[in-house]
């Protein structure tokens, strides 16, 4: 019987990447990828960042086929600012189980019992969601996107973690939260960081919105994905205890390979991000599956929402959801 090597799972990886590039030359495709993918999953992207990041990408991409390495409601946002296109999600089961925290049936509801406030949804919702909702946002844009608004009263889905330190940040809104939240950052816990603290005296605390305002409060820098790879860059330190899925620090490391980076725990893990694999990529070019589309009539309101995000993160300086 054969024993399989590291260098036999190295050959089968290489070969597998070869594929994979073939079949995005045949398909005049794109491959993008979230930060919290595999390590060999971001080795073959075209594009890697984060949700804001990768939205404005999509608006740019001149090829026939994306192939979305993520979880679902991200190739929705490629295929609502590109229906022209082929939007590919290589394993359907990749979801959000935050995204799963809100129907259009409840937010409708919410509305009805806040009429005078404007809805702003995080990019993690499904297109449905952002069918019902005045302006879209990212972890990196949600108080930029908040402070733009001339309304006072904001519901704000479907992350509590998120809206909460929105909130702290622009004090003259009334956010009304809702009861979703991340699986994966809620983890974290402050001991956790405490004891990371302690084991790395010298490092800084970077955390991601998403996790629990207690947490927040021993960060020295709180961003998201995008913008901790911009700040560690720009930092003198050389240590960094970082609050976000595992799969950021590969990106860390490999953008800053003289610096030091640690999880506050090892959980840190969403099981959705790594149900992507090489294999999956290459069938997914390979037979065009799966297929990620929405009805033109949500994505056409969709659309509005997330175009308001863009001109927000982009150009406009002040938005009026009631004048618009």
């Amino acid at each position: 019987m054969k024993h399989y090597t590291k260098e036999d799972d190295k050959r089968y990886i290489d070969n597998l990447k070869k594929r994979i590039i073939e079949l995005k030359k045949e398909r005049n495709a794109v491959i993008i990828v979230h930060n919290y993918q595999r390590d060999e999953v971001q080795d073959i992207a075209d594009i890697t960042g984060d949700s804001l990041g990768l939205s404005k990408a999509a608006v740019k991409i001149d090829s026939d086929v994306i192939v979305f390495c993520g979880v679902h409601f991200m190739a929705e946002t490629a295929y609502i600012l590109n229906p022209e296109k082929t939007v590919l999600l290589p394993v359907k089961e990749a979801g959000c189980p935050m995204a799963d925290m809100i129907t259009p049936e409840s937010l409708k509801d919410a509305k009805k019992k806040h009429p005078d406030a404007v809805v702003v949804c995080y990019v993690n919702t499904a297109a449905a969601i952002k069918a019902e909702s005045d302006i879209c946002c990212t972890s990196r844009n949600a108080v930029d996107i908040v402070r733009s608004l001339e309304e006072k009263r904001v519901i704000f889905v479907p992350d509590k973690n998120l809206g909460r330190y929105v909130q702290t940040q622009v004090p003259d809104k009334e956010i009304i939260l809702w009861e979703g939240f991340c699986p994966t950052h809620i983890c974290v816990h402050p001991d956790q960081v405490n004891s990371a603290k302690k084991l790395y005296p010298g490092a800084e605390f970077v955390a991601h919105p998403e996790c629990n305002p207690d947490v927040l409060e021993l960060a020295d820098c709180i961003t998201s994905t995008g913008g901790m790879i911009e700040y560690v860059k720009k930092s003198d330190k050389k240590e960094f205890i970082i609050g976000t899925e595992m799969g950021m620090l590969y990106r860390l490391r490999q953008d800053n390979p003289d610096k030091k980076f640690y999880l506050p725990t090892e959980g840190l893990l969403c099981a959705n991000m790594k149900l992507t694999t090489l294999g999956w990529i290459a069938h997914s070019l390979e037979f065009m599956q799966y297929k990620v589309e929405v009805p033109e009539e949500i994505r056409k309101r969709a659309h509005s929402s997330v175009n308001r995000m863009l001109a927000v993160s982009g150009e406009k300086k002040w938005v009026s959801i009631s004048g618009t």
